[in-house]
Formats: structure tokens, sequence, C-alpha cells
């Protein structure tokens, strides 16, 4: 650390409340590289995916609305990241296209630009198209006499620029997403309405937003219409903060002379997550949202909450048992059997050797520990990480959601364990956060550093390496127990570009 920071680097660090040991950690992990996860198989249904039948589905869901009146209950939504990918494409259309040498139909021959064809043909259909004519008409006046070119053309100007309505830049957790009848919809407003299924009586339903603080008079905009609701917010800290680093591994440097600093990536929200005192907490990113399919999406809620408070009630039965002192050699193998498969937790084969005080501390070390029970749909082609089996560098196998960019696509063993994957990730997960004594797990603590990954960036036009932690719900929870649950497409609706609006899922049910 001496080597590479001077007082004042070191003075500076700790000033913005940085740790230096994750710091040196970064600086390592940048010269070493970090190693590529090993697959051992993709999970599937019945290794490693529960699957149930209709008649089980509804005996879950009738189960969470028995029991949710004994847990403390909350939402977790990410929100704090800016649409700009949404509009991607209209924003590369903007920069490129010359409206005095071009038409937009040689541009879209040019490019081949399906998403932008899609966008223009069903611009009518979109939430925001009569905010948008009326603001293009307030800063065009002369718009009708425009040619049919020009009209298109400013229409997406002043989608995107700043003083236009500037969608490119806001969050969009407060963007237009749904027309109900008259009433336009946002993704927080369809998150608020969607946690309906843990409501209590007499009791405010609690959902949490993490987000961009200078957005958060527009959250509360939308949030106030709610009274039923508690709301609250917090924010990425800067303490998550990483170190960026230039070509050669040396901390990257402003033209100031101070260290530049990056957002670590949603795995910082660790501990925003981490803050929240609730039992059971339910997390879902703001963009999967819905206009329809609204019963099967409360269904496979409770359904997952529902796994998750029987799992847990076991859990907490077994360690009671094994911390009483009256626990023998049937009830461990008992224990050992539910660990490994419904905790999907695999014992070491010598486990059988073990003295019986050691099979009880070990069989304790393995249940202790947060849960997450985790919906997955079947693999359609849709981005996303994946449920894998992977194995650690002892040699211990346990179910992980893995990203593309931990993967080792060179070796062609991990590739094709990859490409054979049945299901991915929708991020629709269920925490029980606290032990089986009522105390809050410190989730800090079942995160694996060695799950983070390097990718590369530019700053002021010069290339740089950025450090992003171990992702939210991949290596930020990479020693909870964990558990697989098939769930349906229709529960996964993210908009991810904005043509994503013009699916079914995102349009008025007319039928």
């Amino acid at each position: 650390m001496e080597k590479t920071f001077t007082q004042t680097d070191i003075d500076f660090i700790k000033n913005r409340g940085n740790s230096l040991e994750k710091i040196e950690q970064q600086l390592y992990f940048f010269k070493t590289g970090i190693p590529k996860i090993n697959l051992v198989k993709s999970a599937t249904v019945g290794d490693g995916i529960w699957k149930f039948s209709e008649e089980e589905i509804q005996s879950l869901a009738n189960y969470f609305d028995k029991h949710k009146s004994n847990y403390s209950l909350e939402k977790f939504v990410p929100a704090s990241g800016a649409a700009t990918r949404m509009f991607q494409f209209l924003i590369e259309f903007i920069n490129e296209f010359d409206l005095e040498t071009e038409t937009i139909n040689t541009y879209l021959n040019k490019k081949n630009a399906k998403d932008l064809s899609i966008f223009v043909f069903g611009l009518k259909n979109f939430p925001f198209y009569e905010t948008l004519k009326s603001k293009t008409i307030e800063l065009y006046p002369d718009f009708y006499s425009f040619s049919n070119d020009r009209k298109q053309y400013v229409l997406i100007q002043t989608l995107l620029h700043s003083e236009g309505l500037n969608f490119a830049q806001k969050p969009k957790g407060i963007l237009p997403f749904h027309t109900k009848e008259k009433h336009i919809a946002t993704p927080t407003e369809e998150n608020l309405m969607e946690a309906a299924f843990m409501a209590k009586p007499n009791i405010k339903t609690k959902i949490h937003f993490t987000i961009n603080k200078e957005f958060q008079s527009d959250f509360e905009k939308i949030t106030h219409q709610f009274p039923d609701f508690e709301v609250s917010f917090s924010y990425q800290n800067q303490t998550s903060d990483t170190l960026a680093v230039n070509e050669d591994n040396l901390p990257f440097r402003l033209e100031t002379g101070e260290i530049f600093f990056r957002p670590g990536g949603h795995g910082a929200l660790i501990e925003n997550l981490n803050a929240l005192q609730s039992d059971l907490i339910f997390i879902k990113n703001i963009d999967n949202v819905a206009q329809n399919h609204k019963v099967i999406i409360t269904t496979y809620k409770k359904v997952l909450g529902g796994v998750l408070m029987h799992v847990q009630h076991q859990i907490f039965n077994y360690l009671k048992l094994l911390t009483s002192g009256k626990v023998d050699e049937k009830q461990l193998n008992e224990i050992k059997t539910f660990a490994e498969e419904k905790a999907s937790f695999p014992l070491p084969e010598e486990f059988q050797f073990f003295q019986h005080e050691y099979k009880i501390e070990y069989l304790i070390k393995v249940l202790n520990r947060p849960i997450r029970v985790c919906g997955m749909v079947k693999n359609e082609g849709e981005p996303g990480g994946g449920p894998f089996w992977v194995q650690d560098e002892k040699g211990r196998q346990t179910l992980q959601i893995v990203e593309s960019s931990q993967i080792d696509f060179s070796n062609k063993t991990q590739k094709n364990i990859a490409r054979e994957a049945t299901h991915f990730n929708p991020v629709d997960i269920v925490c029980g956060v606290k032990n089986f004594k009522g105390e809050k797990f410190d989730l800090t603590q079942f995160v694996d550093p060695k799950t983070a990954f390097i990718t590369e960036k530019t700053k002021n036009g010069k290339p740089i390496k950025a450090f992003e932690l171990p992702g939210l719900w991949n290596g930020a929870m990479a020693k909870w127990t964990t558990i697989f649950v098939e769930v349906p497409l229709e529960t996964f609706n993210p908009v991810k570009t904005v043509n994503d609006l013009l699916k079914p899922a995102h349009q008025p049910d007319n039928g």
C-alpha cells in the first residue's frame, strides 16, 4: 500500500469512508486477475430446481396467506439506475442521422435498424405518446408543417434531450410504462400495487427502493399517492465505490491527481439490504412489472414465500435440536439428508467418519445461514444469469446464480455447460435474513469476494479497468442457503429497451 499510495492518497481514501483493506484486495485482483467460476453442471428440474404441481402451487400460496401474519414482510427494489440503455438505439440514431442528407428509410436500410423501425411504427402505442407529442409541439410550434421525417426526428429528439422529456437520463422507476384507461402508471406504482399480496390488516405494507438521491422527490410524488404503504429509500453509499486502474494496474488518477473511484455495481446494494430489519424480504428489479398476468405473478410470489417459510421452519427446528446437546446419530442422519436434498449442500464423503460433536458443529455451520428462494424461468433466449452447480477451491458444490461474465468461455467444457442451461434468473427472490434465535444475520459475512469481476471502461477518453463487486444475487449471496423454484415465463416482463413496452404484457388488456 505504501508503495502505491502517498499519505495524501491514504487520507483521501479514509476521508471518503473506503476500507484500505478492501482497496488493497482490489489492487491484488487487478494484478493477479480473478479466477473464473468453476461450473459443474447446470441446475435442472429434479437436480437443483424444484417444480410444483398445480395442487402444490395452490397449497403453498395458501400456506403463505395463512402464516404471513407471523412475519414482518418487506419488498426491496433496486431502482437507482438511469434508463440510458433503454433508449440506446434512439441515442445512436440522433447522433448519427443527418436530416439534411438522408431519409429515415435510407437510414433504416443502411443500418438494418429493426429497433428503430419498430419504435417508429409503434410510436402511438407507447404510454408517453400524448405527453411527447404535446411537449414536441410546445418546442416546435410549426410541427405540423414539417415533413414526416422531420416530425419523427424531432419527436425522438424531444424524448431524449434535456429541454424535452429527458427520459434517457432519468431512472426507469419514474418513467411512464403502462396506460390504464386515462391513467399512466410508472414501474414504481406497479411495484407498489404488486406488493399488495403482502398486505396485513391495520399494518402498512413495507417497500424499500434504492434510488439516486437526485430523483427522490420524483419517487415521492408517486409513492405519496399510496398511504397504505410504508415506503423508504436508500442510496448506494460511496464507501462501496471501487478503485479504477490504468493499463499498468496502477490507480487511475484524475487531472487533479486524485484517485478515481466509481460505483461498484449492484453488488454494493448488499449493504442496503443488510440495513433492513424485516423477517422476509422480497427482491425484484424495478423494470420487471406487467400490465397483465397479475394473478399468475401474485400466486408465484406467494409460492416463493411459502417455500421459504416451510424450509426456514424446518431449518430452525433442526438448529434448535443441534444446539440443545440432545441429538442422537439417527437424528443427525436425518438432518444430513435434509441438508443435502433440501438445502442443496452436499456434505463431504468423510462426514460419516467425523466424531459426533464435530458432525453437530459442521451441520450447524451448514444450516445457520441466510436463506434465499429464487424463481427460475425456462431459458428462451432472454439475457440474464443462470442457475448452476458450482465447485469451489475446496471441492464443495453449491447452487449459485452465475452471470456470463463469470464463466470462462475459452474453456470448452465450461462453455458447453453454460450452453446447456435450461433456466435463467429473472431476479424474483425472497430472503430469510434472520437466524433461528430471531437475530439478524450480518449479510456482508456471506459474500464471496472472489466472485467480483473486472471490466474495461473509459474515463476522459482513456482506457481504465473497473472493479465490479460480487453481484447482489451472485457472489454477494454466494454463501447463503439457496433454493431454486421453477416459475412461469409470465412472471418475467422486464423492460430492457423502450420497445419492450409494446409487448402484450405491457399493453392494455382489451380482451
